[in-house]
């Protein structure tokens, strides 16, 4: 059996016909940038994630550089995030010349632990980036406490959660800002590179909508220092067709979910195998997750004496060996990373993000992993 990851022909399949007369329309009518399709877009993921702004833009990416023009983050201003993330989160961060601060992470959930921001926050401080991880939010009750007591900006870093939710409301209209990502794989992906920007601030949202365009308020009249990020109308039509299908894909990705966990607990039952332990994942009792990934923790048992990287890497190995893809989300977290080393963080700092880091390994993951595959799967797996 070879498995897909993501299996992202299976799902154009699925919705064939529909995104193929969508995108032939944007073609005919030649209108490729901002089109009417992106204004669409834009109503449909208000209705959706029940938001008053929703942005679209170029990526994941340059909606978390926008979020940050938007509250004026400057260079020398300190952003508050997790070293336990894609790069995008601080790169975004470091590229306005602002600092990355780095706090440690929750063991169970892997997103920033809200108990140890405080300690960080000085007179720099402008904002913190929490990052809704694999899928679920983070603790926002606490984040936000904390930013409210300091007068700091809250941007939800969304790039994998897109229709999650904390305690009932969706994590894109949480924060003062949150942005997420429509790359190819994430739950909701587009054929390309895609993001938005979601905002309850009517005055943040139209700052941002100006910049989105080179800080323009009217054509070749240009209030801010922008930039061009513009969503291509082919993706925006892309989309409208897939956000239609979302609700059901979400319904089973969490089924698929469902169904990893109950048959990896029955096949554990607590035991240990291949001389390594494995930990299943953890969903907050407030959350909901969109299961970006599902992300399982590979940890030598007792009288292992091998490493949890090295146990990882031989698993993976054989896994590969077998049809079946796996990934690492992430193997060094970013205080480690070189283009970082400037600011001075070093082995041990953020000792729970480094520890996830070697134990850490994401399993297929798609609306569409039969029982058969799931089964084969987790039967490589433990057995």
């Amino acid at each position: 059996m070879k498995i897909d990851f993501a299996n992202l022909r299976y799902q154009h399949n699925l919705y064939k016909d529909e995104i193929e007369d969508a995108i032939l329309k944007v073609v005919r009518n030649c209108n490729f940038i901002m089109g009417d399709e992106a204004q669409e877009l834009e109503k449909n993921l208000e209705k959706f994630a029940g938001v008053k702004h929703a942005i679209t833009c170029s990526s994941g990416t340059d909606a978390l550089l926008l979020a940050m023009m938007a509250i004026d983050i400057k260079p020398g201003d300190e952003v508050i995030t997790t070293p336990f993330t894609f790069i995008a989160t601080a790169e975004t961060i470091a590229f306005l010349k602002a600092i990355p601060v780095f706090v440690d992470i929750d063991e169970r959930t892997y997103n920033i632990d809200p108990n140890k921001i405080e300690e960080k926050i000085t007179s720099k401080t402008k904002a913190i980036i929490p990052v809704s991880l694999y899928g679920q939010p983070a603790n926002m009750d606490a984040i936000q406490a904390i930013a409210d007591k300091h007068n700091l900006k809250v941007i939800i870093d969304g790039a994998q959660s897109f229709g999650s939710t904390y305690k009932g409301v969706m994590d894109s209209a949480l924060g003062d800002i949150a942005i997420t990502s429509f790359f190819p794989a994430k739950p909701l992906g587009c054929y390309g590179d895609g993001g938005a920007v979601f905002t309850n601030d009517d005055i943040l949202a139209e700052k941002i909508k100006s910049l989105r365009i080179h800080g323009q308020t009217k054509r070749y009249y240009h209030k801010y220092i922008g930039m061009g990020g513009r969503l291509d109308t082919i993706q925006a039509a892309v989309l409208n067709v897939k956000l239609k299908h979302y609700k059901k894909d979400l319904a089973l990705r969490q089924e698929v979910a469902r169904k990893y966990t109950e048959v990896l607990r029955e096949k554990l039952e607590g035991r240990s195998v291949k001389g390594y332990d494995i930990e299943l994942p953890y969903i907050d009792d407030r959350n909901t997750s969109v299961w970006a990934q599902y992300s399982i923790r590979i940890k030598p048992s007792t009288f292992n004496l091998q490493s949890s990287t090295s146990l990882r890497d031989n698993l993976q190995t054989s896994l590969k060996e077998k049809g079946i893809p796996t990934a690492v989300h992430y193997p060094m977290p970013l205080h480690l990373q070189e283009c970082f080393r400037y600011l001075g963080y070093k082995e041990g700092d953020f000792p729970i993000a480094e520890k996830i880091s070697k134990e850490i390994l994401s399993l297929p993951m798609n609306p569409y992993l039969s029982d058969e595959e799931i089964e084969y799967i987790t039967k490589n797996l433990v057995e």
